[in-house]
C-alpha cells in the first residue's frame, strides 16, 4: 500500500512539474523566493498593529514568530529523521525532472518547510482576522508558495499536503495558546492594579485618619 502510495505521488510530481515553460519558470522562481514577500508582511504588520493598538499587537507578533520558527524547526527535524530524497534528487527520477536556475534545495525534502510555514501563518491570521476574504486570501498564497515546490522540482506532492497540515495545526494550536496567554496576563495585570489601588486608598484612609486625630488633640 505505501509503495503504491509513493509511486502515486511520483507519477503525480512528474506530471505536475511536465507542466512548465519559460515563462512559468520566471515567475515561480520569484514565488518560492522569500525576500520578495517582505512588503505582504509589512503590510500584514501594520494591519496587525492598527487592529491590535494601543498594545494587544505585541502578543500577535510574538506567537506568529512562535508559529514560523516551530514549523521551520519541526520540519527540519522531520527532513532529517524521515530521510526522503527531494525529487530533484531522486536518482530513480532526476533526469526527468525540470528544474530551474540549477536549483536542487537540500538533500531531503519530507515535509516541506514552506508549506509548513506558509500554511501555519495563513492559519493563525485567519483565525485572527475572522474574516472569510481574508482567509481566502492568505491560503491561496500559501497554496501558490506550496505549489511552486513542485514546479522548481524540489517537492513531492505529499511533501507538500503534509508540511500544509503540520502549519495548520502548529497555526491553530498556537492562535489557541496565544488567547491563553492572553487572558493569563490579563487577569494577573488586573490584579495586580487592584491590589495596588487598595493600597493607595488604604493609604490615603490611614493619612486622614491620622490628620482627624491630631486636629482633635488640637
Amino acid at each position: 500500500m505505501i509503495d503504491w502510495l509513493l509511486e502515486l505521488d511520483k507519477n503525480v510530481f512528474l506530471y505536475l512539474n511536465g507542466k512548465n515553460s519559460p515563462v512559468w519558470d520566471g515567475i515561480m522562481w520569484w514565488i518560492s523566493g522569500k525576500t520578495q514577500w517582505i512588503p505582504l508582511y509589512l503590510i500584514l504588520l501594520a494591519i496587525i498593529i492598527y487592529r491590535e493598538r494601543p498594545y494587544k499587537f505585541i502578543y500577535t507578533v510574538v506567537f506568529v514568530a512562535i508559529v514560523v520558527l516551530l514549523c521551520d524547526q519541526i520540519s527540519v527535524f522531520i527532513k532529517n529523521f524521515v530521510e526522503r530524497p527531494r525529487p530533484s534528487r531522486d536518482t530513480l527520477i532526476a533526469d526527468m525532472v525540470h528544474i530551474v536556475n540549477d536549483y536542487r534545495g537540500g538533500r531531503y525534502g519530507f515535509v516541506s518547510s514552506h508549506a509548513a510555514n506558509t500554511f501555519g501563518v495563513a492559519t493563525y491570521l485567519a483565525y485572527l482576522f475572522k474574516n472569510a476574504r481574508w482567509g481566502v486570501g492568505l491560503f491561496a498564497w500559501a497554496t501558490i508558495v506550496s505549489y511552486s515546490r513542485i514546479y522548481l522540482g524540489v517537492h513531492y506532492p505529499a511533501d507538500i499536503i503534509f508540511g500544509a497540515l503540520l502549519g495548520i495545526v502548529i497555526g491553530s494550536q498556537c492562535y489557541v495558546l496565544k488567547i491563553r496567554t492572553m487572558v493569563f496576563l490579563e487577569r494577573k495585570i488586573d490584579k495586580r492594579k487592584k491590589i495596588k489601588n487598595q493600597n493607595q486608598y488604604g493609604n490615603h484612609t490611614t493619612t486622614k485618619s491620622s490628620a482627624s486625630n491630631t486636629k482633635g488633640f488640637e
